[in-house]
């Protein structure tokens, strides 16, 4: 199956620095920027794991690393969801008021 060249960019190679260690990842050029921000946070993260860590492997804190970042996203995405039923129900509740009012002005 022939690949459509329309819409599509070709992957550049992105070198990430990660705790004195460099990586070679390829994406899109519109995606770059993402990438080398999420690189930075998570040199960041590792860093910090490291200074406090008593056997400070590259491996080690790479998956500490990624729990922390994992547990951060899921406490923001349950925050945001949480967020998202209080507006859902504020409207609920907006709704009802104004068909309780428009009830009783019929009426």
């Amino acid at each position: 199956m022939a690949e459509s060249s329309v819409g599509t960019t070709a992957n550049e190679p992105v070198a990430l620095r990660l705790v004195d260690r460099e990586f070679l990842i390829a994406c899109a050029p519109e995606e770059r920027e993402g990438l080398l921000e999420s690189a930075a946070y998570l040199d960041r993260k590792m860093r910090e794991l490291r200074a406090n860590a008593k056997a400070p492997g590259f491996d080690r804190l790479a998956v500490l690393a990624a729990i922390s970042v994992t547990h951060e996203f899921l406490a923001l995405r349950k925050q945001h969801t949480g967020s998202d039923q209080s507006v859902t129900d504020g409207i609920t509740a907006l709704r009802r008021k104004l068909e309780a009012a428009l009830d009783a002005h019929i009426k």
